[in-house]
């Protein structure tokens, strides 16, 4: 009998629904298990209902009602190790944001869009296994 390690999970939170459906048919060719959400209140909802645990966030940072910093804030509250990359297709300021929020962190990262599906892949398999 051959033991298989249970997938990665992963949770997306885009407020753009082709995101959400590309990065999750992207990360789940990679082999992790996917949740995606458009709603990020949604997303804290299920999380603090406690039926998930995620290895791995995939969070766009610019979203109505509560962003992707936020939203983390929020998640830490429960999971303090959970880690995450951030995702923006805006400008400098919040790449600057970022820098003042984490300046020290190894548990974040930060992607400028558009993104290359495979690099994506590249940063969750990297990440999930440091």
């Amino acid at each position: 009998m051959s033991w298989r390690l249970a997938p990665k999970k992963i949770l997306i939170v885009d407020d753009e629904p082709d995101n959400t459906s590309i990065f999750s048919m992207s990360l789940e060719d990679g082999g992790f298990e996917v949740d995606a959400f458009t709603d990020p209140l949604l997303a804290l909802s299920m999380f603090k209902s406690g039926h998930k645990r995620y290895d791995y966030l995939v969070l766009d940072i610019k979203m109505p009602d509560m962003n992707g910093f936020e939203l983390y804030e929020e998640i830490r509250k429960i999971d303090n190790k959970v880690k995450a990359c951030f995702l923006t297709a805006f400008g400098e300021g919040y790449t600057e944001e970022f820098v003042k929020r984490f300046p020290t962190s190894t548990n974040v990262s930060f992607m400028r869009k558009p993104i290359r599906v495979d690099d994506l892949v590249k940063k969750v398999n990297k990440m999930v296994n440091t």
